[in-house]
């Protein structure tokens, strides 16, 4: 599993390094889950992790009103996509976006 994040998505100003960076995970992704079948390759894109260091003292942090959960992603919730993404053999060459919804808003 590899990791990357959504700013390859949502590229913002000064993102150029990061946002390419997590699109080539992307392009990795794929091609290692051809190439190196049939061992399986997923990626898990996090967005903003609300209880991160970096973020836990940000109060009323603005992309919170851009998920429709209305709650960044916890911790807890990328541990847990961590743990699915190795343990279900049904998901193979897959970027998980784990973001509350954010992308789609």
């Amino acid at each position: 599993m590899l990791f990357g994040g959504l700013a390859k998505d949502r590229p913002y100003p000064g993102s150029t390094m990061v946002t390419t960076h997590n699109a080539g995970i992307s392009g990795l992704v794929k091609t290692l889950a051809v190439e190196i079948a049939p061992h399986r390759v997923n990626a898990l894109h996090p967005g903003v992790v609300g209880d991160s260091p970096r973020w836990r003292d940000v109060p009323g942090h603005p992309a919170v009103g851009r998920t429709p959960a209305k709650r960044l992603v916890t911790m807890a919730d990328v541990a847990g996509a961590t743990e699915f993404l190795p343990r279900n053999p049904g998901v193979n060459g897959h970027d998980l976006a784990l973001d509350a919804g954010m992308i789609i808003t």
